[in-house]
């Protein structure tokens, strides 16, 4: 039964693109069988606190990322098992074994790969990946993105935007100034890792790039 969502849900959102917006986008999907639903299911309940049918999302958050990895196969091949690695990740292991992913991959030419449906469930992010998309960046601190990643961000986006309520973008070191807001769902308030990805410098290039999309970024704390 997911196998024929799962072709449908990827024939509808390329015929969306085709359609709606001129971008190209490479349907290249990770492994996502029953494993990887019932633990995309298990961390919806137990980190998120939401009970859910199906490995679903409803997209209010995109969150840019790098992969730290400098290919792209390098990256693919450690987000398609469902599982994490045994010994792999220790940091994020102790609280589910589903392993990390994200909706889209971008290359260093600035090939969009699209790694599942886009509102399908992946853990790219602790406390929001309820509702958020991950667009991953092969790169890192010391390889930094290319600037044909910054437009294949910029231009991916804008599709998302146009077809989806997207209220925040942010980059992945932003993530934890979300807590103690509506949107924070983390049944542990001591679970976070330290991210810089994808750069503050990417950042504010997509952002003035993207500021006629008036989203917002990370909530404005307020004084105690």
């Amino acid at each position: 039964m997911y196998k024929k969502i799962f072709a449908a849900a990827l024939f509808i959102s390329s015929y969306t693109v085709s359609f709606a917006q001129q971008i190209k986008i490479v349907d290249k999907p990770i492994v996502f069988d029953t494993t990887r639903i019932r633990l995309s299911l298990e961390y919806l309940k137990n980190r998120h606190g939401l009970v859910k049918s199906t490995p679903t999302i409803e997209p209010k958050i995109i969150v840019l990322h790098w992969t730290a990895a400098k290919t792209f196969s390098s990256t693919f091949n450690a987000f398609n098992t469902p599982k994490l690695p045994d010994g792999d990740r220790k940091d994020i292991a102790s609280v589910s074994s589903l392993n990390t992913s994200s909706q889209f991959l971008i290359d260093r030419d600035g090939t969009i790969y699209r790694l599942m449906p886009e509102n399908y469930f992946a853990r790219h992010v602790i406390g929001l990946n309820y509702c958020a998309i991950g667009i991953e960046n092969v790169g890192s601190r010391d390889f930094p993105l290319t600037p044909e990643q910054l437009a294949a961000n910029e231009a991916l986006v804008r599709y998302l935007t146009a077809k989806y309520p997207i209220e925040y973008l942010i980059g992945h070191y932003e993530y934890s100034r979300f807590k103690n807001t509506p949107l924070w769902k983390e049944t542990n308030p001591n679970y976070l890792t330290g991210k810089d990805d994808p750069g503050k410098d990417f950042m504010e290039k997509v952002r003035e790039d993207l500021k006629d999309l008036n989203l917002k970024g990370v909530p404005q704390q307020k004084n105690n």
